[in-house]
């Protein structure tokens, strides 16, 4: 029996997109340590066979006593668990993490989830972190990544480098049964909606932009907002919005299959993305997307095959696309999201992912890879 520590910055993270590498590792005879925030819903991973440790964690916050807090919190968990190999996501995880690991020695799987807003902005923090994901990452035993430009920004920055053993995987990847095929079917109205959570960098102002163009032009279309509230500016312009009879904000919503199901379009605009997993749930329920030509996103979409691109930033580029989705056939419709489908089996089956990380994970336990001093 081998042990694995898991660290993590919220429930949801392991929940919504690992909760299956889990029950894997469980189920192949593992003893699994889930360290993140005390939550009532972590509950769901000690009925599973966890042994949790709950470790408090300012997401983001940039005070460094906490984060030295974090970080020696990490160091005892590691001391008293003892594990064979530690799973890191997300960003303070990831960096304090991977310190933690140097320091006790300790084999470390990071996965870079996204490059966070301290990397997208010219901030005075970005050199601190840089220098701290390098003391992190240095003696990875492995390194994922969602898409190759994040690679290659790390690459860039360096913060790894060709000594680093890395490989890409395809996001978090989608439960395919739970996201099941619906066709499309013949409805008096197109339904753009926009999944995430209501942020500038999610391009949420660019779907408004849009939709107060578009729905004064074609009186066959409608706009959907699904998602909390991460910016409070935002909560009076959906009010406003709404009351204009622009689109329909349904707020945070746990039945997304079946709003996807209800959409004729998935739109995404978003200035980057790990991988862009609304964008691929979208793809496997079956439907055509519309989001920015930039990283975590282009990924998922093939150009006029399984949806349309726009750039970043730009209303009218978006506007464009849609157009272009609104004047396609019903039967062009439906093919685009027969080709989502066939996509996201063939490329986002979660299963793929899952078994990627047991073999990662499996080759560098057999083969007994050491960490060197430090």
């Amino acid at each position: 029996m081998k042990k694995i520590l898991i660290l993590a910055n919220h429930f949801i993270t392991i929940y919504a997109f690992r909760k299956e590498l889990v029950e894997e590792l469980i189920k192949d005879g593992n003893e699994v340590f889930l360290a993140l925030p005390e939550s009532k819903d972590n509950t769901f991973f000690s009925e599973m066979g966890c042994k949790l440790i709950n470790t408090p964690l300012d997401r983001r916050g940039t005070n460094p006593i906490s984060d030295m807090k974090l970080l020696l919190q990490y160091i005892r968990i590691i001391k008293k668990s003892k594990p064979d190999i530690i799973l890191t996501y997300t960003i303070k995880p990831n960096i304090y993490g991977g310190i933690a690991s140097r320091i006790c020695k300790s084999k470390v799987i990071h996965t870079v989830t996204g490059l966070g807003s301290v990397y997208i902005q010219d901030m005075w923090q970005k050199k601190i972190v840089v220098l701290l994901n390098r003391l992190a990452f240095k003696k990875a035993s492995k390194i994922y990544f969602l898409n190759e430009d994040n690679e290659k920004f790390y690459k860039k920055l360096k913060i790894i480098s060709s000594n680093n053993d890395t490989a890409i995987v395809p996001g978090s990847g989608v439960n395919l049964e739970k996201f099941k095929y619906m066709e499309l079917l013949p409805t008096s109205k197109i339904t753009f909606t926009f999944i995430g959570r209501i942020l500038k960098d999610k391009g949420i102002e660019e779907f408004l932009f849009a939709a107060k163009i578009l729905i004064n032009k074609y009186n066959n279309i409608k706009f959907q907002v699904v998602g909390f509230v991460d910016e409070k500016k935002y909560i009076e312009l959906l009010d406003r919005y709404q009351k204009k009879g622009i689109i329909e904000y349904l707020g945070k919503r746990d039945d997304i299959p079946k709003i996807m199901a209800e959409s004729t379009c998935i739109v995404l605009p978003s200035y980057g993305e790990g991988r862009g997993t609304v964008l691929q749930e979208g793809a496997a329920i079956g439907r055509a997307l519309i989001t920015c030509d930039t990283y975590g996103c282009k990924e998922n979409v093939e150009e006029g095959y399984n949806g349309f691109l726009c750039k970043v930033a730009d209303p009218e580029s978006l506007i464009c696309a849609m157009e272009k989705f609104i004047k396609l056939s019903h039967e062009e419709k439906v093919l685009m999201g027969m080709r989502s489908r066939k996509k996201a089996e063939i490329e986002f089956d979660r299963n793929i992912i899952v078994n990627e990380y047991m073999q990662g994970i499996k080759k560098i336990l057999k083969v007994g890879v050491t960490n060197e001093s430090i």
